[in-house]
């Protein structure tokens, strides 16, 4: 069927044809841009990088006597300079993990270090090693001035505690063997008997375990030591240390 025959019906009577008027043109609609919606922007917050301990103003306090490790607020809040402050505490002076984290051990060893008196050492016109047992604390001076800063040591444990007094630095060797031990004890400065100062062979933070009466040292302060020492140098130990 057509398309007039459609529009008359088929049973009609014919008459003209009417042609269609043909339908305007589809116009094509503006395409609409549609913009994303803006995102809201947050202000980031920066955080401190490293968890607050049970002994952050402990810390904070002793670090900012002490001095030479950033910038520090006592206030007992961790931040971002107090984290980068106590990791480089941590990593000078062997503290584990260093992970910025203010717990017992950094405390003790940073308060012991602030509380060290280096007026008390004894000491004359050349090098002395001054080792203060109750701080558990060693440095060492020249013509009355200190050119190696207060370090951590650990001394002899219950029974077999480290003598105070004034002696001399009697034998010298870059690797000791210990026969009662049977272990090295690197860059070796005996000064008492079988006494003397060496790089550490354990965790030198275990305090419980101590020594057998020898200043044990860190790496590299035994270094330090070794080159600071000679035979003959002055060493003055005094105080005592706790437990013993």
């Amino acid at each position: 069927m057509s398309a007039a025959e459609g529009n008359t019906g088929a049973s009609a009577t014919p008459g003209p044809v009417e042609t269609p008027t043909p339908s305007p043109k589809a116009t094509t609609s503006p395409k609409t841009t549609v913009s994303p919606t803006p995102t809201k922007t947050t202000k980031k917050t920066t955080k401190p990088g490293c968890a607050q301990g049970d002994n952050q103003r402990e810390v904070e306090t002793a670090l900012a006597k002490l001095g030479g490790f950033g910038t520090i607020t006592v206030d007992g809040k961790q931040s971002a300079a107090d984290c980068a402050a106590i990791k480089k505490f941590q990593q000078r002076y062997g503290i584990s993990p260093a992970a910025g984290r203010a717990g017992p051990t950094t405390a003790d060893v940073a308060k012991r270090l602030a509380a060290t008196d280096t007026r008390k050492c004894k000491g004359g016109s050349g090098t002395t090693f001054c080792l203060d047992l109750t701080h558990q604390t060693v440095w060492a001076m020249k013509g009355g001035k200190v050119v190696l800063k207060p370090t951590v040591t650990r001394t002899g444990m219950s029974g077999f505690a480290t003598p105070t007094g004034v002696y001399t630095v009697q034998n010298r060797a870059l690797k000791e063997w210990s026969n009662p031990y049977e272990v090295w004890l690197p860059y070796w400065q005996r000064f008492n008997g079988g006494i003397g100062f060496h790089e550490t062979t354990t965790y030198i933070h275990v305090k419980s375990i101590g020594s057998h009466g020898c200043a044990n040292l860190l790496p590299s302060d035994a270094r330090a030591f070794w080159k600071l020492g000679k035979i003959g140098t002055r060493v003055h130990v005094f105080g005592h240390r706790p437990g013993t």
